[in-house]
C-alpha cells in the first residue's frame, strides 16, 4: 500500500490481482482462434454465474458499463415501447436519459435516495399504464449502495406481461440472481466491478427470444446486440476491434473468481469488508447513510464529518497519500463520502483503510489547531 499503487476503495475500477494484471501483458490480434476462445470462454462463464445458458445469450461489446446499458436499451426496447425507469439515485437518472437521447418513450417513478422501490409501486404502476412494455431497475444504485428487491419487482412484472431490464453493474457476480427464478429480458453488468477485472467491456444477458426479434431495432451500428450477437454466432469474432488486453484480463480473473469459490465466496468476502468498514467507521463516529436493512455489501455512503473544517478534496488527498483512494459522495441533499467494499482486497484491508481515515482526520483536526494558534 503505497502512493504509488494505492487500493481503490472505489466502485470500479478497482484494485485487481497481480494475476489479472498480468495477463494484460501478452498482446492478442483480434482474428485469432486463440483469442476468440478466450471470447468464448468468457461468455460460458459468464453465463454459468446466473444459470443463464438455457434461456440467454451473452453478448460482450467494447466500452463501459454504460455503453452496455444503452445497448440494451437501443437494441431491446422497440421504437414504439415504452420504458417505466425506476429512480433512487445517479444511475436511474441516467438509464432515463438514456431512454430520452434515444426517443424511446418513458416514465419514471422516483423515490428517496435511502428508500427502495417496492413491488407494491410497479404493480400500481403498471395497472396505471398500460403502454408501458418494459420496467428499467437499478439492482445496486452505487450513489448509495442501496438495494433494491429485484425478486419481488420481477415477478410483478412478469405478472403483468412486461419485461424486465436489469442494470446490475454493482451486484453481479456478487450478490445472487439466478435466470432460472427471477425472470428478465436483459441484464447489464461489465468487466471492471464484482468480477474484479479491468474496465472496458460491458456484457448483456440477453433473453434469446428477444434478441432474435430485435434486429432493426437498434439506433446504431456499433452498439447493435442483435449484430453483435449474430455476427459472433457466424464467426467467433467480434464485429470491431475488441479490447483483447480487458478480455484477456477477465479471462483470468474469472479463473480466480472460481478458485475463491465462485458466487458465495465473493459475497462472503464482500459482506466481510463491509462490515469491517461499517463498524470501524461506526467507531470513528461517522455515520453511514443507509440503514443495513438496504445496504449491499458493494459500496458504502458516509455523511460528512459535522465539523464546518472539513473538505472533501483535502481529505480525499490525505487519504490517498497513505495509500487508500476512496469516492466522493453523489448525493444531492446531503453532503458524503463513499468507500468502496469490492475489490481484490480483504477485512484486513478495510481495518486498515479506516485506520488511515482515522489517522487523517486527526491530522487535519491537529493541523486547523495549530494554524488557529498563530
Amino acid at each position: 500500500m503505497t502512493t504509488a499503487a494505492p487500493i481503490l476503495l472505489t466502485p470500479g475500477p478497482l484494485t485487481t490481482s497481480t494475476r489479472t494484471r498480468q495477463a494484460m501483458m501478452v498482446d492478442w490480434g483480434s482474428w485469432d482462434d486463440r483469442f476468440n476462445q478466450l471470447t468464448a470462454s468468457v461468455c460460458t462463464q459468464l453465463l454459468a454465474i446466473l444459470n443463464g445458458a438455457d434461456s440467454h445469450h451473452c453478448v460482450p461489446l467494447q466500452g463501459s458499463g454504460t455503453f452496455a446499458v444503452e445497448a440494451a436499451i437501443g437494441t431491446l426496447v422497440p421504437r414504439e415501447g415504452k420504458v417505466l425507469v425506476l429512480i433512487n439515485g445517479a444511475y436511474g437518472k441516467r438509464l432515463a436519459k438514456i431512454c430520452e437521447v434515444l426517443g424511446r418513450a418513458f416514465s419514471t417513478f422516483e423515490t428517496a435516495e435511502d428508500e427502495p422501490t417496492t413491488a407494491a409501486d410497479v404493480d400500481r404502476l403498471l395497472r396505471a399504464d398500460s403502454a408501458i412494455t418494459h420496467v428499467a431497475l437499478i439492482h445496486c444504485e452505487t450513489s448509495t449502495g442501496i438495494l433494491n428487491p429485484l425478486r419481488e419487482i420481477a415477478q410483478v412484472v412478469e405478472h403483468h406481461g412486461k419485461r424486465l431490464i436489469i442494470d446490475a453493474m454493482s451486484s453481479f457476480g456478487a450478490l445472487p440472481i439466478d435466470a432460472r427464478e427471477v425472470p428478465f429480458e436483459a441484464l447489464i453488468a461489465a468487466s471492471g466491478k464484482c468480477l474484479e477485472g479491468v474496465p472496458g467491456m460491458g456484457f448483456v444477458f440477453a433473453e434469446k427470444h428477444a434478441l432474435a426479434a430485435a434486429q432493426g431495432n437498434c439506433h446504431s451500428l456499433a452498439m447493435d446486440l442483435f449484430d453483435q450477437h449474430s455476427y459472433m454466432t457466424k464467426t467467433g469474432q467480434w464485429r470491431f476491434t475488441p479490447p483483447t488486453h480487458v478480455v484477456a484480463a477477465l479471462h483470468e480473473a474469472l479463473l480466480q473468481y472460481a478458485e475463491e469459490g465462485g458466487l458465495p465466496a465473493r459475497h462472503q468476502r464482500y459482506a466481510n469488508n463491509c462490515q469491517a468498514l461499517l463498524d470501524g467507521m461506526a467507531e470513528l463516529g461517522l455515520r453511514s447513510f443507509l440503514p443495513a436493512a438496504i445496504q449491499a455489501p458493494i459500496i458504502a455512503t458516509f455523511h460528512a464529518p459535522d465539523d464546518p473544517r472539513y473538505e472533501f478534496k483535502a481529505f480525499y488527498e490525505r487519504v490517498k497519500a497513505k495509500g487508500f483512494i476512496l469516492y466522493p459522495g453523489k448525493l444531492t441533499q446531503v453532503e458524503t463520502f463513499r468507500v468502496g467494499c469490492i475489490g481484490h482486497v480483504d477485512a484486513a484491508g478495510m481495518r486498515a483503510a479506516v485506520k488511515a481515515i482515522a489517522e487523517v482526520l486527526q491530522e487535519m483536526c491537529r493541523s486547523e489547531l495549530a494554524r488557529e494558534e498563530r
